[in-house]
């Protein structure tokens, strides 16, 4: 049907629509064609080239405050993800995760070991790590999972899906995140199984990590922490949280029941990894990040630029 069109008419609808800002219904009209015929027509016309359409350059970090932050908090590497006024932090996520998933990857040397814990911002960014057909990396899952209902925000999950994108080998902790007590735990963690986990949470030379805070994380979402709880953390001086550890404004773990219950890969091992990636958005965030870096847990940053301008304000 397409070849019916002459090249006089697909420049005319193009013309009319694309310089002259006129609607389908009066392209129609001038091009005496139905109405429903004209997005065939503006289709056609860029298959045959009549329609080039070019992009002005986008530029989705803010290379000021990316400077600004490296230079105060000796930081490695920093991405700050640029976004519009009037955002949600749906949007703030998503936007952080889509632009900071290439920058992400340059810091994953070829042949090495992810560790990876679960969030939603870290979901928006793996989802778009760029596809690779082979590799000789490993990932592995840094906390058990948070509950029964695994989501696509679990570690299990974003682990599954950075092997997948990244064609790794991956490594799971079959496991809950938090077990009723010590004894639970300490029994878990002398099964074969995970010892073989813990071995090679020595050798990670990458960790993902998200930055929770008390009252916006997935452990507040799910139910898993409860207002007594809350309190319990706070009165403890807990600040943040990171693979289900609570830490205080200097970046210490708080001393908790908490912390005999969780399983996960501990904040002294995290503090021996050489690149730790934190993937942070939302300005309500900049006091745990802040701690974190404090607490030398962070290495190197992807944050909106909200969270970004919170955390040099509170420095």
């Amino acid at each position: 049907m397409s070849a019916a069109f002459s090249d006089d008419q697909l420049r005319l609808a193009a013309r009319l629509y694309y310089l002259d800002g006129l609607g389908q219904a009066d392209v129609a009209r001038f091009v005496r064609v139905s109405q429903a015929k004209v997005s065939r027509l503006l289709s056609t016309a860029r298959e045959r080239g009549i329609v080039r359409i070019s992009v002005a350059e986008y530029e989705p970090r803010d290379v000021g405050l990316e400077r600004q932050l490296k230079e105060q908090f000796r930081l490695q590497s920093v991405a700050v993800i640029k976004t519009l006024n009037g955002s949600t932090a749906e949007d703030i996520r998503r936007v952080t995760g889509h632009f900071g998933a290439e920058f992400v990857r340059t810091l994953i040397p070829a042949e090495s070991t992810v560790a990876i814990a679960g969030g939603r911002t870290m979901r928006e960014l793996v989802s778009m790590l760029p596809q690779a057909s082979e590799s000789q990396l490993t990932v592995i899952q840094a906390m058990g999972s948070i509950d029964s209902t695994v989501t696509d925000v679990d570690a299990l999950e974003l682990g599954r899906t950075v092997a997948k994108r990244l064609a790794a080998r991956f490594v799971t902790i079959n496991t809950p995140a938090f077990v009723p007590d010590k004894q639970t735990r300490d029994a878990f963690l002398g099964l074969d199984q995970l010892k073989t986990v813990w071995q090679q949470f020595k050798s990670v030379d990458v960790a993902l990590i998200g930055i929770g805070t008390l009252r916006n994380s997935v452990f507040v979402e799910r139910g898993v922490l409860s207002p007594s709880n809350l309190a319990l953390l706070a009165t403890a001086g807990a600040v943040g949280e990171i693979f289900g550890r609570f830490f205080d404004h200097r970046g210490r773990e708080c001393v908790t029941p908490w912390r005999d219950r969780v399983i996960s890969m501990s904040l002294d091992q995290l503090k021996k990894v050489p690149q730790v990636i934190a993937v942070v958005s939302g300005s309500d965030r900049a006091p745990a990040l802040l701690a974190a870096i404090r607490g030398g847990l962070v290495k190197s940053l992807v944050v909106d630029d909200t969270c970004a301008s919170a955390l040099l304000s509170l420095s």
